[in-house]
């Protein structure tokens, strides 16, 4: 037993595809051995950059929370839109790959209509509690008027699409540049308020 708590990951199911560098390429993920949370990201391109993803997840890591990473096969563009130098999608093996951890940690960009859209695809299908991690200032009226369900704003019955719920809001965080310390003790936080929940 090493001085702090030994996370094994294994890395990578699939060959990465797309740019990104090192490990962080789309189609990809890695797994802990634990599935307690999944840090998603949309796959790189000129505009999404997954450089945060790695901050975040050694900064959840380094609190001992068990921590896989996936990078969205597709995800350069905004749902059922061609934006870019793609669309985003997220495929039934992702969906399923997700389902199995109790929390995702979900990092998307800086325009609230594309964060807030993109979050709605992947909790229509995934029935997991989520943590929002963004640039934009967007909040749970944003997601409540988009009907996906929120720990705070709760949209109409009849408005609901979504099967899993955002817990917590992350903002602030700029794509392809170092994560702040603030910022990452803000997620371990959510993360782990988040994860308490689940045990009430």
């Amino acid at each position: 037993m090493f001085d702090r708590e030994t996370q094994v990951v294994d890395c990578r199911h699939g060959m990465g595809l797309g740019r990104g560098g090192g490990l962080a390429q789309r189609g990809t993920i890695s797994e802990t051995g634990r599935a307690d949370v999944i840090a998603i990201a949309m796959s790189p391109g000129r505009r999404h950059i997954t450089k945060p993803v790695c901050e975040l997840t050694y900064g959840m890591r380094r609190e001992e929370i068990q921590v896989s990473v996936m990078v969205l096969n597709t995800g350069s563009g905004v749902p059922d839109t061609n934006v870019g130098s793609g669309s985003f999608g997220i495929s039934p093996e992702e969906i399923a790959q997700i389902n199995r951890h109790k929390v995702a940690v979900i990092h998307t960009g800086n325009i609230r209509d594309h964060v807030v859209r993109k979050v709605k695809a992947i909790l229509e299908e995934a029935s997991i509690p989520a943590v929002v991690v963004c640039q934009a200032l967007v909040d749970f009226e944003d997601f409540a008027v988009a009907g996906v369900k929120t720990r705070l704003v709760k949209p109409k019955d009849s408005d609901i699409l979504t099967k899993g719920r955002v817990m917590e809001i992350v903002t602030g965080v700029t794509r392809g540049e170092s994560c702040s310390r603030e910022k990452l003790n803000e997620l371990v936080k959510a993360v782990k308020i988040t994860m308490r929940s689940l045990e009430n």
